[in-house]
């Protein structure tokens, strides 16, 4: 649909960005995510949602057919723009709000696109569908829809009974998920029955350095955010903003402050994330993975609070909680088993993966 250039203007008013961060470039999305909110306009979630596609960072092959394949699933009118970084946030969303008000390269853009795909020759690849994405996965001889939707396959539970088991992408572009990972998951009913993970354009990764604690605190606006605490996400992305800005800034070690406060008060936090996914000291240690990630979700929230509050009055020298991406994708599948879609992403938000952070990273 193209709209009037009077329409036009209105709808920019309320733009929605669908950013897409390639690994290494979180600090893009993060300024991007800023300006977005600065300009009165909103993050969207889904490409069904999107104006904007916003490509933070430089894509490698992998990341590069994915997001194509996104772009093909926004309405129009849309724009697609890349954030090369942080400084150029602001330029970036300037020129997709011109270019949304272009109506005679909408039209254009409209007349391009193929209305009706032809099913039978349809790739799904990265096609994210929501929260869903069919990944490369080959579909083989399961039966599908009208339109190339997939249905769900029936295999034999415990009982002797058939049950649906449907097979389940998650990511590599979806909301307050790690950059650049792929799990596919098997449902049986709606739990995770087996699971591998994929890290996308490994060898494509820019070389690391970050600014730690902010860092930690992204991480926690994603746990937050999708444990629905949204006041307490906007406390710690306002820590986030204020640490990119200045590491030093005491208004920052404040906000933890009161961050850590309302968390332990919490009982609803609690009981949202007690029990999600415990992971032993011996566990750990088996998937090379850092102690302090010992407990269950709601402990590795308390563990990273804590972190991030030592790490700002200076008490710790080095990260406790940096992760080795391929360590965790060994790890994940084994630990999301027995957990439901929504369950499994809280689980990957606690652990707080940087899929562009090698290990020994030390804290600045």
């Amino acid at each position: 649909m193209v709209l009037t250039e009077p329409l036009a203007r209105l709808a920019v008013r309320r733009t929605h960005v669908l950013p897409v961060e390639i690994p290494g470039h979180w600090q893009t999305r993060a300024a991007l995510q800023r300006q977005t909110l600065a300009r009165g306009w909103r993050t969207a979630v889904t490409p069904a949602d999107a104006d904007v596609l916003a490509v933070c960072g430089v894509p490698g092959p992998e990341m590069s057919a994915v997001i194509d394949l996104v772009w093909d699933q926004l309405p129009g009118p849309r724009v697609r723009i890349e954030v090369a970084d942080r400084g150029s946030a602001d330029d970036a969303l300037d020129r997709a709000a011109a270019e949304l008000l272009d109506t005679a390269a909408q039209v254009g853009d409209a007349r391009s696109r193929r209305q009706h795909p032809d099913t039978g020759e349809m790739d799904h690849g990265d096609m994210d569908h929501g929260d869903m994405d069919h990944g490369d996965m080959d579909h083989g001889d399961m039966d599908m829809a009208p339109s190339g939707i997939q249905l769900a396959e029936g295999a034999e539970d415990r009982d002797g009974l058939e049950m649906d088991v449907l097979h389940l992408g998650l990511g590599p572009v979806l909301a307050h998920w790690p950059a650049g990972m792929r799990l596919r998951c098997v449902l049986s009913g709606d739990v995770v029955t087996e699971a591998t993970v994929a890290l996308l354009d490994t060898e494509h990764r820019p070389g690391a350095g970050t600014p730690v604690v902010a860092r930690h605190c992204d991480h926690l606006v994603d746990l937050l955010t999708l444990a629905s605490w949204p006041h307490e996400a906007e406390r710690a992305r306002r820590c986030r903003d204020l640490l990119l800005d200045d590491p030093r800034d005491e208004r920052a070690r404040e906000q933890v402050k009161r961050l850590q406060r309302s968390v332990r008060r919490s009982r609803l936090l609690r009981w949202s994330l007690r029990g999600l996914a415990p992971l032993t000291p011996e566990r750990l240690v088996a998937d090379r993975l850092p102690a302090s990630l010992a407990g269950d979700t709601y402990d590795r929230l308390q563990t990273r609070l804590q972190v991030v509050g030592e790490l700002l009055s200076n008490r710790l020298t080095v990260d406790p909680l940096n992760v080795d991406p391929a360590a965790l994708a060994d790890a994940l599948p084994g630990i999301v088993v027995g957990l439901d879609v929504a369950a499994v992403r809280l689980v990957v938000a606690g652990l707080g993966v940087d899929t562009a952070v090698p290990a020994q990273l030390g804290a600045p």
